[in-house]
């Protein structure tokens, strides 16, 4: 029971950290030059949270057997 609210509290950590960034990406893109490596850093760093949180969700969800 206690690995379950574990998990519940990563998936609602990187779910805060994902939108976190999408805050950051706006805020970069809004400034005429940015820097397109920090951009490219930021956006590669979403996708692999997305990923964590896909895996992480796959997890608490049981699986249906059809």
């Amino acid at each position: 029971m206690e690995d379950l609210e574990e998990m519940k509290a990563r998936l609602a950590d990187l779910k805060t950290e994902h939108r976190d960034l999408d805050d950051v990406i706006a805020r970069l893109l809004e400034k005429a030059p940015f820097d397109q490596l920090q951009l490219q850093r930021l956006k590669k760093r979403k996708l692999l949270l997305k990923d964590d949180i896909l895996r992480v969700e796959s997890r608490l969800l049981p699986d249906i057997i059809a």
